[in-house]
């Protein structure tokens, strides 16, 4: 784990005790998991699938429609918070955009392994590439809702490519 934040620019120490001391701390940096190298966001989206098999996907689906909604308001806040703290608005350590991200991905897609595999491996493409408009959103919108939009919007792309892919009937 890194002892630092991954913009060494910032005075502020990053570690797994810091992350631990304050709730949004802990849900912007994905219970720790963004502080693992190298590849923090796919650490993120890797801890996501594991909360979605474990929990969020043993819910009805009014329920996982609730969560999304209020982890993405909340990762709104707690992601500007911690931003403001590192004084970086979008530090690559704050994983909790994947987490709900990919929650969103998983919650609408069919529900085999394989599936879900291909899912996770489009979704980390179309985040760490950003294609328009996921870059042009990444670039302007610096507080809580620009670190959770534009992963949002790498979902959006993710389920498209697999909405085509089930009905060319690939999976």
């Amino acid at each position: 784990m890194s002892p630092t934040p991954s913009d060494s620019r910032s005075a502020q120490p990053v570690s797994l005790g810091w992350v631990f001391r304050s709730p949004s701390r802990v849900v912007a940096f994905g219970l720790g998991s963004g502080l693992l190298r190298p590849a923090p966001g796919t650490w993120g989206t890797a801890l996501g699938w594991l909360l979605w098999v474990a929990v969020v996907s043993r819910l009805p689906d009014a329920g996982i429609a609730a969560v999304l909604l209020l982890s993405f308001a909340y990762g709104c806040w707690a992601c500007h918070r911690v931003g403001r703290e590192l004084g970086r608005p979008d530090d690559g350590a704050m994983v909790w955009d994947e987490i709900v991200a990919f929650w969103l991905v998983l919650w609408l897609i069919p529900e085999q392994l394989g599936v879900q595999a291909l899912a996770f491996v489009i979704f980390r493409f179309f985040d760490i590439v950003k294609p328009p408009p996921v870059r042009y959103f990444d670039r302007r919108l610096k507080n809580g809702l620009g670190v959770m939009w534009d992963d949002i919007l790498a979902a959006a792309y993710s389920l498209l490519v697999l909405a085509i892919l089930v009905r060319l009937e690939i999976l």
